[in-house]
């Protein structure tokens, strides 16, 4: 693996849609846990058009979460693609993880992403489905359709990845420049991003991490409206995989 530059600062990438019960916690373990492994961070919450008390909420906390660089997403258009790569635009690190609002990503697992980008990888990627990882109370309807989505998807790009559709994953700032312009404007992002990584030939390296299911408030993914779209971003970067000719291959 080439030498890669030090990195100095992470940023959190959280986008928010109607979140205000579950930001408090969330937030709070997120900075103690980075504070207390000494990780100079910022924590980049997106409000994405929320319609309850999110905004209002963010600015009460950012006594108490110091690092905390909430932003609004005003382009006019909302989506949760759209609000990680405003986040993404309005960040400072030369690195990034992208987290959830509601708490099902646990703050100690972003340490050992930190850990692993700065042992040299490009991208830090989690899975819940290899010895190590966990899953709590997770609805069995969507347990089972994610089992087959990622199934497909690794057969398809012929990769040893087994949790592509989670959202929580880390990348240097190269990566993520590396890989635009971004094209999915809603959950399908989360395959986007580490395909085109790995497609375009960034390294990365796959660790056990934990998920729970959300304490506060109801879940944005609807399966029934995202499916067409995964499909499409997929099949995107399966062209550009198979039939691009290195292109667009990291340099």
């Amino acid at each position: 693996m080439a030498t890669q530059p030090t990195l100095t600062f992470l940023s959190v990438i959280i986008p928010a849609r109607d979140e205000e019960e579950s930001l408090p916690s969330t937030l709070a373990d997120i900075y103690s846990t980075l504070n207390a492994a000494t990780i100079p961070h910022e924590i980049v919450v997106v409000d994405d058009g929320s319609h309850d008390r999110t905004w209002a909420v963010l600015q009460e906390l950012r006594q108490a979460v110091p690092t905390l660089a909430p932003t609004q997403n005003t382009s006019g258009a909302h989506g949760f693609g759209r609000a990680v790569v405003w986040g993404l635009d309005h960040s400072r690190g030369d690195a990034v993880v992208i987290m959830m609002a509601d708490a099902s990503d646990s703050p100690t697992d972003t340490v050992k992403y930190w850990q692993l980008l700065n042992e040299g990888q490009d991208c830090a990627f989690g899975s819940r489905f290899v010895p190590g990882g966990q899953v709590i109370d997770y609805p069995r309807l969507k347990l089972f359709v994610n089992r087959l989505a990622n199934f497909l998807v690794r057969i398809g790009f012929n990769i040893p990845l087994n949790d592509t559709t989670n959202a929580f994953k880390a990348y240097r700032r190269t990566v993520i420049d590396g890989c635009r312009p971004f094209l999915a404007p809603h959950f399908n992002l989360t395959v986007e991003l580490p395909l085109k990584a790995i497609v375009r030939g960034y390294t990365f390296a796959v660790t056990p991490i934990s998920w729970r299911n959300r304490k506060f408030g109801v879940a944005k993914l609807k399966i029934k409206e995202m499916g067409s779209r995964y499909f499409f971003i997929c099949a995107y970067v399966w062209l550009e995989k198979y039939f691009s000719r290195g292109d667009y291959r990291r340099k």
